[in-house]
């Protein structure tokens, strides 16, 4: 009942200005995201993302609900993962959604008082209908598409930081040194174990020195997780020796059974990398 080709033309021949209308008045004093930006470029290209929505949205008086979605996804897809929009808050975001459906519904309107005796109430109702309706499935599906997005990068910089955070510095001769600082939690030791096995096979190392002295905490599952590195370590014939162990750490260690029958312990750096021929 809501597909009506004459309201489709109406409402394309009025894109340009929608898009024009709704930047004009968008509130630019965001303090951050795409919508504040003075960059021309960026503006430029927020107006023509604004301008292909209209042109995809308005399709929803021409097609069947599946087939409408399926061109329309496509552009939920890009604009979900856009570089501005994941740095620009969401509520920022829905709130043009809601700016933009409420010219819709303006405009309709407008196309109904123009035409007070060719359509009923009903049909009119209708494509108010249609518009909440799909306005509303297509906020949920860009929340999904962002929200995917914004998660697969999170991931990315935490597998950045967990490398830089363990970071294996070849020496000489397959030799190599694991520096760790700061306080080992359980989510940096199950990265460290993962991060360290990875590296020294990337790099062939045959012998690992792991200095401790700016090791500031260690809870009991990483103590636990550093005996899993040593264990595996020792399993794939890579020499390891431990140096800096402060006396609250070694206490720890001693008492959670670290195996250090597997490893050379010495008090410093400078004396582990001493041994080195």
């Amino acid at each position: 009942m809501h597909r009506n080709r004459e309201l489709y033309s109406f409402l394309l021949d009025k894109a340009t200005q929608l898009t024009e209308d709704w930047y004009a008045t968008l509130n630019k004093n965001d303090k951050a995201g795409v919508y504040s930006s003075p960059d021309r470029h960026v503006i430029d290209k927020l107006k023509q993302q604004n301008h292909q929505f209209h042109l995809h949205f308005f399709k929803v008086f021409l097609l069947e609900e599946n087939q409408f979605f399926h061109d329309l996804d496509e552009w939920i897809e890009d604009i979900g993962q856009d570089e501005e929009h994941l740095n620009t808050p969401i509520y920022f975001i829905l709130r043009e959604f809601f700016r933009t459906q409420k010219q819709y519904l303006d405009y309709i309107e407008q196309f109904a008082a123009l035409h007070e005796e060719k359509y009923t109430q009903a049909e009119i109702n209708a494509w108010y209908k249609i518009v909440v309706k799909v306005f509303s499935e297509v906020m949920e599906r860009f929340t999904a598409a962002n929200h995917r997005y914004a998660n697969k990068i999170m991931k990315a910089q935490q597998q950045t930081i967990a490398e830089l955070s363990s970071p294996i510095i070849s020496l000489k001769d397959n030799t190599a040194l694991l520096p760790l600082i700061g306080d080992i939690d359980t989510e940096r030791g199950m990265s460290l174990l993962e991060n360290t096995l990875q590296q020294c096979a990337e790099k062939n190392v045959t012998r690992l020195f792991i200095d401790l002295s700016g090791v500031h905490g260690i809870d009991g599952t990483s103590a636990h997780q550093l005996s899993q590195l040593i264990e595996s370590l020792h399993l794939i014939g890579i020499d390891t020796t431990l140096s800096g162990l402060r006396p609250d750490i070694a206490m720890k260690a001693v008492k959670l059974h670290l195996p250090f029958d597997k490893v050379t312990v010495k008090s410093t750096l400078a004396q582990a990398i001493h041994t080195i021929t």
